[in-house]
């Protein structure tokens, strides 16, 4: 099948919680081979979109087109094969090592006729390698660091083997450290071919790693484009109601924010 230069995309999306609306018809695409941030303020809808896309919540209205196709009509078994998803608050039962987390990304792979293969193997292994965790596959999980335990829970979504990866908010409650760790990761994978989106709070390192940028305001999208082409003072003001200037980042030329003060004055130049 020929590669699509949108391989996800939502056309007049809606979604709800309970009665109120949270996303209101939204049309988005996500560049295949790139990185993708949403960004926006506190429940503008960036988490619902993520899982919508990965009919992990359910919409009203509108479309998930993966590949050209409605994702409505695909088995789950068959959408886990081609787009992974690592939601907020991961959790995995007590006791368990990295390699057994890392080896449950191949549940969609299984079935009542195929068993544990040679080729489960190698992209268990495979994804371990590429997260740099492949040293700790005998150590329990919850005796990781939190960086390391991140890096984990992508490699369990990388053994699926899919071409499509979901991050929600995958540096949450990380030090910078390890934000800058995740972020290089996400990066890596994206040069590799993997098409990611990742929900993020961090609008600067947004600028500083994605290819392509999403951000949204009550539930619709203000602005998607690289970030070079469409954050301006203007949008930022617009999207999250602070006066800023912005500025080339010194090490890599991206777009960098600075704010103003609380009371909306911008600093002096």
């Amino acid at each position: 099948m020929k590669r699509l230069d949108h391989p996800l995309m939502a056309r007049g999306l809606k979604a709800r919680h309970d009665r109120r609306e949270i996303l209101h018809g939204l049309d988005v695409a996500f560049p295949a081979g790139g990185l993708t941030v949403i960004v926006g303020p506190n429940a503008c809808g960036k988490s619902t979109l993520l899982r919508s896309l990965a009919r992990l919540h359910p919409t009203s209205d509108g479309a998930v087109l993966l590949d050209g196709s409605e994702i409505a009509g695909l088995r789950q078994r068959d959408l886990a094969r081609r787009l992974a998803v690592l939601p907020q608050g991961a959790e995995a039962p007590d006791g368990i090592t990295v390699a057994d987390l890392v080896s449950r990304g191949r549940h969609p792979h299984q079935g009542l006729f195929r068993r544990w293969s040679s080729a489960d193997e190698a992209a268990v292994a495979d994804a371990m390698a590429a997260t740099g965790v492949a040293a700790l596959a005998s150590r329990l999980l919850h005796e990781l660091s939190g960086g390391q335990r991140q890096k984990v829970w992508i490699a369990m979504a990388l053994a699926q083997a899919t071409d499509i990866l979901l991050l929600d908010e995958p540096t949450t409650f990380l030090d910078i450290a390890h934000q800058i760790e995740i972020l290089e990761l996400c990066r890596s994978l994206s040069l590799a071919g993997k098409t990611l989106v990742a929900v993020l709070h961090d609008l600067n390192q947004a600028c500083r790693y994605a290819t392509n940028l999403v951000a949204m305001k009550e539930g619709a999208i203000a602005a998607q484009g690289a970030p070079a082409e469409i954050v301006t003072a203007e949008l930022v003001q617009h999207v999250f109601g602070i006066a800023c200037i912005v500025i080339a980042d010194p090490i890599t030329g991206t777009p960098m924010i600075v704010p103003g003060r609380s009371q909306g004055g911008v600093p002096a130049r």
